[in-house]
């Protein structure tokens, strides 16, 4: 696993398993979060990196698919911190029901370890310096995470990329391809320097390519 500094308060960790996998480590003034824990065998690695730059102070979640939480019980046996993901994966995580568009549910997380992030005026609350914004598609509880400062959007499986330009979500993992589409939107509303991709490499000023991107999926 190779450790990239995207900003210079947002770091990313990537593997591959077959594809490529990555996780993030976003510093505050007080400590650090992790956004997703990638595989089971990510989640020391991702915890070791984190705790170079900082306390931990909780980890968030951009969706609850089993490449982006596996890494949570190894992180959890070693760190009791909250880790939070929009409430509409909750279940899904917990192996109540299967992901829409699967046939067996999952049981990736103990009911309880996951907690909703928590909702003001109808938008996803501030945690320090990240804004959690709600983009179902992907996954119904499908989250992006905006770094205002760093002008750094956390998209998780919004987006996959090839060389250089963006491209939708694996087909064959995504609930819904149409609301995907649409929740890219908030590419044209924050306009970021930087898109970081899970599986992908990360694509400099997005924005410019949202018309093609929607004259080609949408």
């Amino acid at each position: 696993m190779k450790v990239i500094k995207v900003s210079p308060n947002i770091y990313k960790i990537e593997t591959w398993f077959m594809f490529k996998m990555s996780a993030w480590i976003v510093t505050v003034e007080d400590g650090v979060y992790i956004v997703d824990t990638g595989m089971s065998f990510m989640g020391k690695k991702i915890l070791e990196e984190a705790e170079k730059l900082g306390n931990l102070k909780a980890i968030l979640l951009t969706h609850g698919h089993s490449d982006h939480v596996g890494g949570l019980k190894k992180i959890l046996e070693i760190k009791n911190v909250p880790v939070f993901s929009h409430e509409a994966d909750i279940k899904y995580m917990e192996g109540k029901e299967p992901f829409p568009g699967r046939k067996k549910a999952q049981s990736l997380v103990q009911p309880g370890v996951v907690q909703p992030l928590e909702i003001t005026n109808g938008n996803l609350q501030d945690i320090d310096d990240l804004t959690p914004i709600h983009t179902p598609g992907h996954s119904p509880g499908h989250v992006v995470y905006y770094h205002k400062k760093d002008q750094v959007l956390i998209s998780g499986d919004l987006f996959t990329s090839k060389n250089g330009q963006l491209r939708k979500p694996m087909a064959m993992f995504t609930s819904n391809m149409d609301e995907a589409i649409k929740s890219s939107y908030v590419i044209e509303d924050l306009k970021p320097n930087i898109v970081s991709i899970c599986h992908g490499n990360d694509v400099k000023e997005p924005y410019k390519q949202m018309k093609n991107y929607l004259a080609t999926y949408s």
